[in-house]
């Protein structure tokens, strides 16, 4: 049986026994023990050590976390001026938080910024924008199980969707397919970048900090010196 924290404590009395008619109890009467105080409880992630507050931390991946501009087109590998542009024209739009009210940062989701990362290697690769659209719309619909399995290929023209490496081999073998993007080697690259850099939470609006390791190095030798 797994311990969830509510099991009976060591030592209570399971039921109680009444003494025979006629027959005298001896000793002192039972008193129920004192409850224990119960001690705060701690968070599960990460690790706490004792005296430190409970810290919860979220993959990059989480519904609860959202990046603002700059992040995802650090994350992306894109300018402001192309994260701007593609949100105005509709091709790419921040499913978080958008622009309106005037004013307001934009919030991309994780899901957002693997899309606009694709749209970035597709416009490298020669796509036109009206197909790259057509893909985008494809790739918004897809579960995450369905995304995460795809290959798409193309000739500089034409996006062909790829569920099977077998589909692949005929499409390099049929010369329609001279560039491929695995999507879910697309996401594992964005999820290790994501989690060195800040996000920020969807409903509290607090900063997540990101874990990036040459920070910390560098924040050691500026103690150091």
């Amino acid at each position: 049986m797994s311990g969830t924290g509510d099991e009976t404590r060591s030592g209570a009395l399971c039921a109680v026994h009444l003494p025979r008619a006629g027959r005298a109890l001896i000793g002192r009467p039972w008193r129920p023990e004192p409850e224990a105080e119960e001690l705060p409880r701690l968070g599960r992630f990460p690790a706490v050590q004792p005296g430190q507050p409970a810290i919860e931390r979220l993959a990059p991946t989480s519904a609860l976390v959202g990046y603002r501009g700059p992040t995802a087109c650090a994350a992306a590998g894109i300018t402001y001026r192309q994260l701007d542009y593609w949100a105005r024209t509709g091709l790419l739009e921040p499913s978080v938080r958008s622009a309106y009210p005037a004013g307001a940062q934009r919030l991309y989701s994780f899901r957002d910024i693997l899309l606009l990362k694709i749209v970035k290697r597709l416009l490298d690769a020669g796509v036109s924008l009206q197909n790259i659209r057509v893909a985008v719309t494809h790739l918004q619909s897809a579960d995450q199980a369905g995304l995460t399995g795809l290959t798409l290929m193309c000739d500089g023209a034409t996006v062909y969707e790829c569920t099977s490496p077998q589909q692949v081999v005929d499409l390099l073998n049929g010369g329609q397919g001279v560039f491929g993007i695995a999507v879910g080697a697309v996401w594992q690259e964005l999820e290790a970048t994501l989690g060195r850099l800040h996000g920020e939470r969807t409903d509290t609006g607090e900063t997540l900090v990101g874990n990036d390791p040459g920070d910390e190095l560098a924040q050691r030798r500026n103690r150091a010196g």
